[in-house]
């Protein structure tokens, strides 16, 4: 690991609502120019790992720093710095595509222009679309574009490809490619094994709210001594992969 203070580091992080422990004690952490993949099945604790990373949800337990700062106490100065997409969008039905991108690029103090994020999730033929309007795949990107406005130097990214169709899918794998090398960290929440074995150097695996792998795609294959990531994922985890579709 890098002497450097790392992007994102979460330590011993848990949540419960109620009975249900949906994480139990996760540790992670992301560096510059760094993608790291949470892989894990339906109610593994995933959404609600990075929902408490981002600001989203207050842990019952554990700490939390972005780019050194306390996402419960600091979250202007976060909002600054971090760009989050989710996988349900909760967006204005009534507004175009343009007007969201501008409302979330006043936010910002040196936002990318519109232009740039309409081309960089290709919908620049979608500018005047009404939002209720917009396929679902379409409706993600434009969530990828919102969380991009900002320039952001951490990004989290739950489900980055769901609903995409295969073009849009390898388009939007050269976004996050180029900003890893812009030296954006990366924490992406995926199913798709092919995405997370091209974009992540490091993939944490959790299982029943607790971390019970972590290591590069290859030393994942290695360590379970199978062909590939997701016959890795099952003999980690004991689910197959439809399992891991959604959280």
């Amino acid at each position: 690991m890098s002497s450097v203070e790392p992007a994102i580091v979460a330590e011993n992080l848990a949540k419960s609502y109620r009975r249900t422990r949906a994480v139990v004690d996760v540790s992670l952490r992301v560096d510059a120019g760094e993608a790291v993949g949470i892989l894990g099945a339906n109610g593994a604790g995933k959404t609600t790992t990075v929902e408490m990373i981002a600001g989203l949800r207050v842990p019952d337990h554990g700490r939390v720093r972005v780019l050194g700062l306390d996402p419960r106490h600091d979250r202007a100065r976060l909002r600054q710095v971090l760009g989050v997409q989710l996988q349900q969008a909760y967006l204005h039905h009534a507004l175009r595509v343009t007007e969201l991108i501008d409302l979330y690029r006043s936010f910002y103090p040196n936002p990318r222009s519109t232009e740039e994020l309409l081309s960089m999730v290709d919908l620049a033929e979608q500018r005047r679309t009404i939002f209720e309007k917009l396929s679902g795949g379409q409706k993600q990107r434009l969530s990828i574009a919102l969380a991009l406005a900002g320039r952001p130097r951490v990004v989290i990214l739950d489900e980055l490809t769901t609903g995409l169709d295969p073009r849009a899918r390898r388009r939007m794998w050269g976004t996050i490619e180029q900003l890893k090398s812009d030296g954006v960290a990366v924490l992406l929440v995926s199913h798709a094994m092919e995405e997370v074995d091209r974009l992540c150097d490091r993939v944490v695996v959790i299982d029943a709210g607790r971390v019970v792998a972590h290591d590069t795609p290859a030393g994942l294959v290695a360590q379970a001594a199978v062909g590939n990531l997701e016959e890795a994922f099952v003999a980690l985890t004991g689910k197959e992969l439809e399992d891991a579709a959604h959280e």
